[in-house]
């Protein structure tokens, strides 16, 4: 071997010499006051980010980490002093001297509208935390009449994985965000229409299947209500036998490619009846494809798809 061609077979350098990515420059502090408490949070942080870090509890409805912020349900609203109107706590960035309170009267009023006005034309028999909201608001939804206008209708059964059921959504957006650019980038689904009339829609309300929907259920997974919901839960509700309280959570690798998803599978009397994935995986960041979200039923049902060899063999 001549000492030319010997180049192609030099040991790598010690690690001790290999070049480091240079550290990411520290983000300026913006201090500000939340509920009496003097809190400084990186620049382009949000008035939520800064009230979760004084421990002020802001409910929230349309916001999700993962997802990008629309602030369009009202619910996170806080008084900021000075200002005319509410802040959107999900979107407003904290800004220097701000002084902030998340549990004044005008915010509490603001909230406690917000949410009687959803109660009294949505279903939120399957929306506990929303339920929760209600209360701790002393929301009187009944004060709109026995018979307020509803978004009541037909439930859409037209696919063999899941239901959407929009007399129970509450236009949160979660569900586009997470069909478009956020996510997925199918945009299989938007709103349509305007008012009142407002509804999620797939394009031109043709059927599911016909669609651009890919069936990964990304939306089901951050749908705060209910509205939209995997057959094996929707089934297990509708017989009255989906209970909670007897099921176990366990957290196991998607068997069907190499990336490696996170699955959380929920067991109810030794069955598989829904499969999730945890927010904060850094893999998934709670999005799933059709296989990892849907593809179990073959584990409780072992002889599912397992090939006949016919008589005699």
């Amino acid at each position: 071997m001549s000492q030319h061609d010997a180049i192609w077979f030099r040991l790598p350098p010690p690690a001790s010499v290999v070049p480091e990515a240079p550290p990411e420059p520290a983000r300026e502090r913006v201090t500000l006051t939340v509920d009496g408490q003097e809190v400084a949070v990186p620049q382009g942080a949000t008035l939520l980010d800064a009230c979760r870090a004084v421990g002020s509890e802001v409910p929230t409805l349309c916001y999700l980490e993962t997802l990008t912020p629309v602030n369009v349900c009202r619910v996170c609203v806080v008084e900021v002093t000075g200002a005319r109107t509410l802040a959107p706590a999900c979107s407003r960035a904290a800004e220097p001297g701000m002084s902030v309170q998340t549990n004044s009267p005008r915010v509490r009023t603001a909230r406690k509208v917000v949410l009687e006005l959803l109660a009294s034309s949505v279903d939120l028999t399957t929306a506990p935390e929303v339920q929760a909201m209600v209360e701790a608001y002393g929301a009187d939804p009944a004060r709109f009449g026995a018979a307020p206008a509803t978004v009541a209708q037909p439930v859409k059964d037209d696919n063999d994985l899941y239901v959407r059921d929009y007399s129970k959504c509450v236009l949160c957006y979660k569900c586009v965000e997470a069909c478009g650019t956020d996510a997925q980038n199918t945009f299989a689904i938007a709103v349509a229409g305007r008012g009142f009339h407002a509804h999620i829609s797939t394009e031109v309300d043709v059927p599911l299947p016909e669609s651009a929907c890919v069936y990964c259920g990304n939306c089901i997974a951050v749908c705060p209500t209910g509205a939209l919901m995997a057959k094996p839960e929707f089934a297990l509700r509708e017989a009255g036998q989906w209970v909670p309280e007897r099921q176990t959570v366990t957290d196991t690798i998607c068997p069907y490619c190499g990336v490696g998803c996170t699955l959380t599978a929920h067991v109810q009397d030794n069955r598989i009846v829904k499969i999730t994935s945890p927010l904060e995986n850094g893999v998934t960041q709670g999005n799933l494809c059709v296989k990892g979200r849907f593809g179990f039923e073959y584990v409780n049902e072992p002889g599912l798809g397992a090939r006949d060899p016919g008589p005699g063999k």
